[in-house]
């Protein structure tokens, strides 16, 4: 039996978390990441590419200027005389990051939209890193990669968490996962039929003789380590993200949220581009459209409650 506090409860109701979702597709890496977890590959080459976002308030000037326009407040904790400590964090709720899953204590400033990048790894691979804050805390990209280096991704994972414990202690979430993206296997040739000596000899006499060009094509063509970035979008703002132009051939979703993807009645549906100042050049089927349910929450995420509601009050005092 599992006893479960009231206070514990409802912290568990509104607590939030990082998250780094990857895909890996072939030779095709898809990351999409909301927080401070992160991503990071290194190319068989040796080249180091992040494949994440981080959504500190500290790392980011447009993520800061998001929250402020929409009437949030960003500032360090004032312990009182005019003295801040500690990280930059978005007010009301305090909280440090500026995206995050979950969280329903804080602001509506805190959106779950995630940052996605993919790209086309060559041939030859590479190895990727995903760990929680924790890690990068205390190790640098560089150094994650260097310690664990000639492991095997689960003896790699192991020894990357140690190496950050070591260096900080188990002061936040230490996880890790080490994938090693590597080329197939080549299946063993059969070994050739053997044949009689002296046929052998008797053919080589009349068999040509393989050209230079023939025995390089023999050779397999290995591309050069190049990580090929194809997609990378990482705006907060959702009618941003979704498609504005709104091609004809999409005329059949007319009645289709573009977020949850439920039907709706002809004129339920409200276009992304509602109280936009250029929404006056825009046909009536320009789309995509949102249901009423997800025009909520993407003006709640925007910061566009109505000011009577009273849940833009600082909590810094």
């Amino acid at each position: 039996m599992v006893l479960i506090h009231q206070y514990d409860f409802i912290s568990a109701q509104t607590s939030g978390t990082t998250v780094t979702f990857v895909i890996i597709e072939g030779w095709i890496v898809t990351v999409a990441s909301v927080g401070d977890s992160r991503c990071i590959l290194e190319s068989a080459e040796g080249g180091i590419y992040y494949l994440s976002a981080d959504h500190r308030l500290e790392c980011s000037v447009e993520e800061r200027e998001r929250i402020t326009a929409s009437g949030g407040e960003v500032g360090r904790l004032n312990t009182g005389g005019g003295t801040e400590i500690g990280p930059l964090r978005c007010w009301p709720g305090g909280l440090c990051l500026s995206r995050s899953i979950g969280d329903m204590d804080v602001g509506e400033f805190i959106v779950p939209v995630p940052h996605v990048k993919q790209v086309k790894l060559s041939n030859a691979g590479g190895r990727i890193i995903i760990s929680s804050d924790g890690v990068w805390d205390a190790l640098s990209a560089e150094t994650a990669f260097e310690c664990s280096r000639g492991m095997a991704a689960d003896a790699a994972a192991s020894q990357i968490v140690k190496e950050a414990v070591q260096v900080k202690g188990l002061r936040d979430d230490t996880t890790c996962i080490v994938i090693d993206v590597q080329p197939p296997e080549k299946p063993t040739p059969p070994l050739p039929a053997t044949k009689k000596q002296s046929k052998g000899v008797f053919m080589s006499m009349f068999r040509k003789k393989p050209s230079e060009s023939s025995s390089q094509n023999d050779k397999e063509y290995c591309e050069p380590d190049v990580v090929e970035e194809l997609f990378e979008e990482g705006s907060a703002m959702l009618s941003e993200r979704l498609d504005s132009k709104y091609p004809l051939c999409n005329m059949f979703k007319l009645f289709m949220c573009a977020v949850c993807q439920v039907e709706m009645k002809p004129g339920e549906g409200i276009s992304i581009h509602e109280g936009d100042s250029n929404s006056g050049k825009l046909r009536p089927w320009d789309g995509p459209f949102l249901c009423s349910s997800c025009q909520e929450k993407k003006e709640a995420m925007e910061g566009k409650r109505p000011s009577g509601d009273g849940r833009y009050s600082s909590g810094s005092d």
